[in-house]
């Protein structure tokens, strides 16, 4: 089974009457596919194009154009480039054989009540593998989409990578003052460090740590002193820059 959007003919669709294109469309969508398989070549990555069977390719064609969700796909046989001349020999052979044998006035043939039946249980029978098939194959689509959906899940918990500088700029106080003490600093120093931090960044945004030691203020008695020194920001940004992930 191909998709029919994968495949191609060299002979155009207007070769072919469009009445007759709609009568076996409507066939194809009611037998749940065409009976006789087309002949392909491959031309590149899950692309063919029709060796045999141009009809019958564009027939599913219209079938797919009247209703894409039933028609999608169609049974083919898949031949080599190598194997490609002789098999348009047998074809060759095979409608010359076919041709010759047609009968000048055509007979209605009897058919037995045994045969009937014998030939509706072969037909009962393709038709169910070809609804298993087509199950299978809405089961696959139905898996993939499942698959695509969890790994976009999971994605979208992946936890993004900050930098001390992105830190600075976008943890809330509380996480602020958590990761502080994480590098050194006192409860109390946390707090008004990350307090000083929020106050700035509320002003204007961080552009570098050497801009954050310079903003950065702390009370001392009447005064008001650097947050953090050149030294204590070295250890910030080592401590800080083991924890790859917020």
């Amino acid at each position: 089974m191909v998709d029919v959007e994968t495949v191609t003919s060299n002979i155009p669709r207007s070769n072919f009457k469009e009445t007759d294109l709609e009568t076996l469309a409507d066939l194809i969508l009611e037998s749940g596919g065409i009976l006789k398989p087309l002949v392909v070549k491959k031309t590149g990555f899950e692309q063919y194009e029709v060796v045999d069977g141009h009809f019958e390719y564009y027939s599913a064609v219209r079938a797919r154009e009247k209703n894409p969700n039933e028609g999608d796909m169609v049974s083919a046989l898949i031949i080599s480039s190598e194997n490609e001349d002789v098999a348009l020999k047998q074809i060759a052979s095979l409608k010359a054989i076919d041709s010759s044998n047609k009968p000048g006035v055509k007979t209605p043939i009897k058919t037995s009540y045994s045969e009937s039946i014998s030939k509706n249980n072969d037909f009962n029978l393709l038709e169910k593998q070809i609804n298993d098939l087509r199950s299978e194959l809405a089961q696959e689509r139905r898996e993939r989409q499942e698959l695509y959906e969890a790994l976009k899940l999971i994605e979208s918990q992946i936890p993004k990578q900050t930098t001390p500088l992105d830190a600075f700029n976008s943890l809330s106080l509380l996480e602020l003052t958590f990761r502080l003490r994480t590098a050194g600093f006192t409860d109390k120093k946390a707090v008004q460090v990350a307090e000083s931090v929020e106050k700035e960044r509320k002003k204007k945004k961080f552009e570098s740590l050497k801009d954050v030691l310079a903003r950065v203020k702390i009370p001392s008695g009447k005064k008001q002193i650097k947050g953090i020194s050149g030294d204590k920001m070295v250890d910030i940004v080592d401590s800080w820059s083991r924890i790859l992930f917020i």
